[in-house]
């Protein structure tokens, strides 16, 4: 027989956890995939180059751009309003341990 390098002996099956943090931690996941989705979304559409000249542009306009489109993306996240983390917790769910959904 094969020893593990860690001690199961104390470990209970999934089966047992209480079904609040499993919920929370597939919450938080699914509206940090929505964040992340949004940054690309939005890094897409600025790629666009409309032949403009820009105002002030350079590296440091960019770089907060960058911070400002990040944020935008994990508060649209955090208050569902497109509701893309919704969908996918309600999709992800279905694989959790039955009781715990």
């Amino acid at each position: 027989m094969t020893s593990f390098p860690i001690n199961v002996a104390g470990a209970r099956p999934l089966s047992e956890r209480e079904a609040a943090p499993l919920n929370k931690e597939l919450r938080d996941a699914a509206q940090q995939f929505e964040a992340i989705l949004l940054r690309q979304m939005l890094s897409s559409a600025r790629s666009t180059d409309f032949g403009g000249n820009d105002l002030f542009g350079g590296e440091g306009e960019g770089t907060f751009r960058e911070m400002r489109d990040a944020r935008f993306a994990e508060l649209t996240a955090q208050t569902g309003q497109l509701g893309f983390a919704s969908a996918i917790e309600k999709q992800l769910a279905r694989f959790l341990p039955k009781g715990e959904n």
